[in-house]
């Protein structure tokens, strides 16, 4: 039983940083794009993107 429960925390952390990569991915979009289009496209790939504006700025 312990490894279940393990096991789901596990999962709730990472559905809530796939969550948080998600929104900060289209704020940072939105805030610099201005554009609904690409604060998608930048959601759809996320913590990828975020950690690709902190490197280039």
């Amino acid at each position: 039983m312990p490894y279940r429960s393990i096991y789901m925390y596990q999962r709730e952390i990472v559905r809530s940083g796939v969550g948080f990569g998600t929104a900060l991915a289209i704020a940072i979009s939105w805030s610099v794009n201005k554009s609904i289009l690409w604060a998608i496209l930048h959601g759809i790939f996320s913590w990828f993107y975020v950690i690709y504006y902190a490197i280039t700025r």
